[in-house]
């Protein structure tokens, strides 16, 4: 008879229903952390255990911020960045197999010279293909690492490896460390943003921005990237779960029991990352909704990223939002041009072309070109360059000969090329 009446009067809810039904949604639990800040509510620990306090480095260095572009599906460094005479000699060549190169899908055909043609740039006369004309007037500012390599051939491992520098997913990612290390310059942003393709997540998902064993507080923190969808997810509950003020303030109240017994307790990291999250939401929401607002952009800024072109204006805004994240205080910005494989073949959703680089190389080409090139100048303009440092990578290359009879290129762990600019 007891669990009769246990089973009536027990609705099931979801974690999100009981947020929104508990205190007003994920924004009720911001103002709970919030007053709890100010000490409202229970005690909070001073600023010298704040983890993302900013801290100096061990060494002066000029640089205080990183922007990371990440290219996922395997940029080809033979038809970008690194110019190979060697490979226009051996154009049509059958692939020698005894050389024991590491391929992934299949038996490589003959090897193949660039299919864009290289040329010299700036006063240093770097050589850079024609995939890139935007970047060349920038590669005087640019710095080129071409021994880059990684253990495996698959994506989400390589990922992982070029976050991490472990294969395997559990590691601290870049990021983390840097926040870890430096702290954050902002106490109204995440130390550590990440910005995703519109299309979606990169192979590996969450694991690429992940704290591992670090507190939980350092890992990446998504801000949606589409101008369609609000920055943060769920801030607000639906208009079918507001709750009355009577209700609202008892959730508050509840909210406020549960956070003393929490604070008389050991911290669990994880929680205490959801709880400042929560708070930094918050604060998004209500100090600082400006920084992914680019209405106040002037049209000279806006131009060069070609927000209004539906190919390259997604990662442009990208670009543009990490420039607004950095120029706030934002320690670490992680911009992804390219998202997961899917079943489509009309055009990669990113850099992995196996069937046709011709195709997908020349559309996220013109992608990245883009958006780096502006990002570049826009720094430059504002006397950021100096301060931020660009990371432009991929989790492998690709091979200098095709991928059978088809006009790709294989995944190519062996070696491949990373650029830097800016960081003084």
């Amino acid at each position: 008879m007891i669990r009769d009446a246990l089973d009536q009067q027990f609705v099931p809810r979801n974690r999100r229903e009981f947020l929104w039904e508990a205190a007003g949604g994920i924004g009720g639990v911001a103002l709970a952390s919030l007053l709890h800040s100010d000490r409202l509510l229970a005690a909070e620990p001073t600023l010298s255990t704040n983890p993302l306090a900013s801290r100096k480095a061990h060494f002066a260095a000029k640089a205080i911020n990183v922007i990371q572009i990440f290219c996922p599906g395997g940029l080809s460094h033979v038809d970008t960045w690194d110019y190979k005479p060697e490979l226009e000699r051996r154009h049509g060549e059958a692939f020698d197999a005894e050389l024991g190169k590491q391929t992934f899908a299949g038996v490589g055909g003959n090897y193949a010279k660039s299919f864009w043609k290289f040329r010299q740039h700036g006063e240093c006369g770097r050589w850079m293909s024609d995939l890139f004309p935007r970047l060349a007037s920038h590669v005087d500012e640019m710095a080129f690492i071409h021994s880059m390599q990684s253990k495996s051939a698959l994506h989400g491992p390589a990922m992982f490896m070029a976050n991490s520098g472990f294969i395997r997913p559990g590691f601290p990612s870049m990021g983390a460390w840097v926040t870890y290390g430096l702290g954050s310059e902002s106490e109204n942003l995440p130390a550590f943003v990440v910005l995703p393709d519109t299309r979606g997540l990169p192979p590996g998902g969450l694991a690429n921005w992940a704290a591992g064993f670090l507190p939980a507080v350092h890992q990446g923190t998504v801000i949606e990237t589409s101008a369609e969808r609000p920055p943060i997810a769920d801030l607000f509950p639906p208009a079918d779960r507001a709750v009355s003020p009577d209700t609202e303030r008892d959730g508050r109240e509840f909210l406020r029991t549960l956070n003393v017994a929490h604070a008389e307790r050991r911290g669990d990291s994880l929680l205490e990352a959801r709880i400042a999250a929560y708070e930094l939401a918050a604060r998004l929401q209500m100090s600082a909704p400006e920084a992914v607002d680019l209405s106040g952009e002037s049209a000279a800024t806006l131009k060069p990223y070609e927000l209004d072109d539906p190919d390259v204006g997604p990662f442009g805004r990208q670009c543009l939002l990490a420039r607004r994240l950095v120029e706030r205080g934002v320690r670490f910005v992680q911009i992804f041009c390219g998202a997961e494989n899917t079943s489509s073949k009309k055009i990669r959703p990113n850099w992995d072309s196996h069937e046709d680089i011709v195709r997908d190389h020349g559309y996220w080409g013109r992608v990245l070109d883009t958006g780096a090139s502006a990002l570049i100048t826009d720094l430059k303009q504002r006397g950021l360059l100096d301060s931020t440092l660009i990371i432009c990578t991929s989790e492998f290359g690709r091979q200098p000969f095709m991928q059978g009879s088809q006009k790709g290129r294989d995944h190519n762990p062996g070696v491949f090329t990373a650029w830097l600019a800016g960081g003084g």
